[in-house]
């Protein structure tokens, strides 16, 4: 399969990420401001990159697919 053109592509993950990190802090993060830093980002990357991987970028490659190969 052809790799799309990197702007396409970082665009593509922001659309993905940003919605999906304001969600977590939403739902989350109250309960994660007494945490220590890397705890929080553990448990925060720890939720978001496998929903990243698995669910998020391959309904995006899909939905977006024609404009990304273009």
């Amino acid at each position: 399969m052809k790799q799309p053109p990197k702007w396409k592509f970082a665009l593509m993950v922001w659309m993905a990420i940003y919605p999906s990190i304001t969600l977590v802090q939403l739902l989350i993060g109250k309960q994660l401001t007494k945490l220590p830093l890397p705890l929080r980002t553990l448990i925060m990357t720890g939720i978001l990159v496998p929903l990243m991987v698995y669910v998020l970028l391959p309904f995006f490659r899909k939905l977006l697919g024609d404009w990304l190969n273009k």
